[in-house]
């Protein structure tokens, strides 16, 4: 069975076999365009070929969403804010009359699938599904949360998964609609902040730890919030549902003052000091800190809210939570540890890329009554490439490099190296499910240098050096560096999905994974990915820190990397130092290998 997400952003593709997940991948992994949102050919020709079979081989073809519905918004909206819609009218025809209505006749003519064996599953149901079914749990309450589907935008409710054969259900019993959407208000703030939506709300959070939420006030004038969670946006502040160009209106304008210039220097006196002939630039990015981190206060405290009324109407232990919204792991750390739920999921791929997997999982569980077969307790559902590949590749590249029979030698090089200064690029095994790196394409270095942190931004990824990265950590290390609190030992903490404190007396000792006392960490155990798990031992053995800095093998603009080709450039046009490729090490300095 194959679910696929398409035509808005992060297309995917995910193929389950008796309803256990064989492969999932992003279209932009093999396209090379970030955010792609085109129809996954590459991702599903790579999801058939690692599962062994034809496309005419599939049971069931499962879209993530219902296009009518969503077309049925799109055409509602418009009329309602016409003329002011008149721009975002002309331009949803175009793209509807050219491929989002005939998304059914797309997949039959691409797969060769008959129309009786397409599904469609409601955009919220994909997103609980995605959760639910990918998590440990046998019954939970279920949050989901992003922009918007067809019409809905958060939904509350409850499931059940039975590994005993039972029936396997997911009933959503609460939701709001767009255009009170807590993404949207989020996105609203992102573009306001000078940063691109859908793909910027990571660098808001990054931002917030620099300010004060000292203008909740001002953000509490856009929404009304309810004591449940609940909330309502004053439409008048945005533009999202009438202008494709500008998601806040100029009434947002007034009252938070001019927009930051998208790309500007970012630099406050807590992240540089006094810069010399810098203190009006450097008050003015105060003032935007300060709103990015009212704003995430404001995001958490709805969350925290509506998760405490969610607990009080389902009396259940367990949560899981899915939808763009997910992935705000600062929000995610306050749950896992003061919600009133013991136990929560979260599945690293939660956005609508995670779609994909979310229909496929529906309809196996809940449409065709299949047996639940399946946990997600790693993410390692890319393509991998055999060291016959990775020898040929390198051979025509005329590249020298040193090919080991064992992982001992390259635990002991990788670890002298990162141990040295150097910056290791680590490229091994089946690349991730979802947008964080987490061994398998990552760039490690030294967590206790805390010059690790303008190296890696300026010289390695060429982003804003107010960027963090995230400490990867043994499991069984974790609560001796950071407060975990509850959520010790969750899988959040694997998919590196929750911003937790650092201890005290734990910030010296890696100040450059420390982001103003907090770290968005991933744990990392040895079953899961053994190299990986072996190379922070070693660091950790060998320097009392069982810890390293992990960040995404990409560079500014460009998905993460997939192929040895991509991994190849990345280190030529960039300053990493150390490359693993499966067994094989390459290195600007002979010395490291």
């Amino acid at each position: 069975m194959l679910g696929i997400s398409a035509f808005y952003h992060d297309a995917a593709a995910a193929l389950l076999r008796d309803g256990v997940l064989v492969a999932a991948a992003q279209e932009e992994r093999f396209t090379r365009v970030k955010y792609d949102h085109r129809f996954p050919q590459w991702a599903i020709r790579y999801c058939l070929d690692e599962a062994g079979i034809a496309a005419q081989d599939l049971d069931y073809v499962v879209f993530y969403e219902k296009p009518l519905p969503k077309f049925e918004r799109i055409v509602s909206t418009c009329l309602a804010t016409f003329p002011r819609s008149w721009e975002m009218f002309r331009e949803a025809m175009v793209a509807w009359f050219k491929e989002k209505l005939w998304i059914k006749e797309i997949m039959r003519s691409t797969l060769g699938v008959p129309p009786g064996r397409i599904l469609f599953v409601e955009h919220h149901l994909s997103h609980a599904a995605s959760a639910m079914f990918c998590s440990p749990f046998r019954k939970a309450a279920v949050l989901t949360v992003d922009g918007v589907g067809e019409w809905t935008t958060t939904v509350l409710g409850e499931a059940s998964a039975d590994w005993s054969g039972g029936e396997n259900w997911i009933s959503l019993s609460k939701e709001l609609r767009f255009p009170h959407s807590l993404g949207l208000l989020y996105s609203a703030f992102t573009a306001w902040l000078g940063f691109k939506v859908n793909s910027g709300e990571y660098k808001v959070m990054g931002m917030a730890r620099y300010g004060r939420p000292i203008y909740i006030d001002k953000v509490e004038r856009v929404i009304k919030i309810e004591g449940d969670g609940s909330f309502r946006l004053d439409v008048d502040y945005f533009s999202f549902h009438y202008s494709p160009r500008r998601t806040y209106s100029d009434k947002f304008v007034a009252l938070f003052g001019p927009p930051r210039a998208p790309e500007a220097p970012f630099f406050t006196k807590s992240t540089h000091g006094d810069v010399d002939g810098g203190k009006v630039e450097a008050a003015r990015n105060q003032y935007y800190a300060d709103v990015a981190a009212s704003i995430q206060s404001v995001t958490e405290e709805i969350l925290l809210r509506i998760v405490g009324h969610l607990h009080k109407e389902t009396g259940l232990d367990d949560l899981v939570i899915a939808g763009g919204v997910a992935l705000n792991s600062a929000a995610n750390g306050r749950i896992m540890r003061e919600s009133p739920f013991r136990r929560v999921y979260i599945q690293p791929n939660a956005g609508d890329a995670g779609g994909a997997l979310g229909a496929a999982l529906f309809a196996w569980h809940v449409m065709l009554r299949g047996p639940r077969r399946f946990v997600m307790d790693h993410a390692y559902y890319g393509k991998a490439y055999s060291d016959a590949e990775v020898a040929s590749i390198l051979d025509r590249s005329g590249i020298s490099y040193r090919y080991f029979e064992d992982s001992v030698q390259i635990v002991s090089r990788a670890t002298d190296a990162i141990r040295s200064g150097r910056v290791v690029g680590l490229f091994q095994g089946r690349f991730e499910w979802g947008p964080r790196a987490l061994g398998n394409r990552s760039i490690l270095a030294d967590p206790r240098r805390p010059e690790m942190k303008e190296v890696v931004n300026s010289k390695i990824k060429f982003r804003e050096l107010f960027r963090p990265f995230a400490p990867a950590i043994l499991d069984e290390k974790a609560e001796q560096y950071f407060d975990l609190g509850k959520a010790a030992g969750q899988h959040p903490l694997r998919f590196m999905l929750a911003v937790v404190p650092v201890r005290n007396d734990r910030e010296g000792d890696i100040p450059a994974v420390t982001h103003m006392g907090t770290g968005r960490l991933q744990t990392v155990d040895r079953q899961s990915n053994p190299l990986y798990y072996d190379i922070i031992k070693n660091f950790g053995d060998t320097t009392g820190v069982p810890v390293v800095l992990n960040t995404s093998f990409n560079l500014r603009g460009e998905p993460i990397v997939a192929s040895p080709p991509d991994a190849l450039r990345t280190f030529l046009s960039s300053d990493l130092d150390l490359l693993i490729l499966n067994n094989f090490l390459l290195s600007k300095d002979r010395d490291l290998i």
